[in-house]
């Protein structure tokens, strides 16, 4: 019998495994422990919902514990497991018809990577607000990109498309963001520029 204070030290692909090999609680329970918030926090994050933000992550669990045999290793197993997350809550939202309007998280930091600037600078409140505009699977991409730091392999072996399919679909859904964002920052200079001018006539 593994040590209680051996099995917290051990990583995730390790808990895996023994978990396969010996189908013991405790192994998934560890890896529950460590991920049941972080995922609810995601479907939080398209649902917008407590209630069903916890009906997902149950769910998604449930999954979890059916598919960790099949779990190769290929990837890390955070990876992995937000690649289910994300692929449960966009089949769930465009099942029942919504368009999810995706928060950015609070965590969430875009690295410096070339080509990202614009999108480092952009304020949170408007970034919010025009991520809404973009489809589930625009959104899931940029968050495990930029959110999770996946890398464009992973991201590539966990959809079936190529690197170089990945690659094209982030910049296209990066640009689609900026263009959003920009139209959100004019229309809010406009509306500040009629007030500032309102205010002027009436002192």
């Amino acid at each position: 019998m593994i040590a209680s204070l051996e099995v917290k030290r051990m990583t995730d692909e390790e808990l895996v495994r023994l978990y396969v090999e010996n189908q013991s609680n405790r192994y998934f329970e560890l890896l529950y422990s460590r991920y049941s918030d972080k995922v609810y926090r995601k479907c939080l994050m398209f649902t917008k919902d407590p209630v069903k933000a916890e009906d997902f992550t149950h769910d998604i669990f449930l999954r979890l514990i059916m598919r960790l045999s099949s779990f190769k290793e290929q990837s890390r197993f955070s990876t992995w497991l937000f690649s289910i997350t994300y692929n449960y809550c966009t089949d769930q939202m465009r099942t029942n018809r919504k368009k999810a309007e995706v928060p950015v998280d609070d965590e969430m930091d875009l690295p410096d990577e070339g080509g990202d600037d614009e999108l480092m600078e952009m304020e949170a409140h408007r970034l919010k607000s025009a991520l809404g505009y973009l489809t589930m699977e625009e959104q899931s991409l940029l968050l495990m990109k930029y959110q999770d730091e996946v890398s464009i392999k992973e991201i590539a072996d966990i959809h079936n498309l190529s690197e170089s399919a990945v690659k094209m679909r982030l910049k296209r859904a990066k640009e689609k963001l900026k263009k959003r964002y920009m139209e959100t920052l004019i229309f809010v200079t406009l509306l500040l520029a009629k007030f500032i001018a309102w205010m002027k006539l009436n002192k």
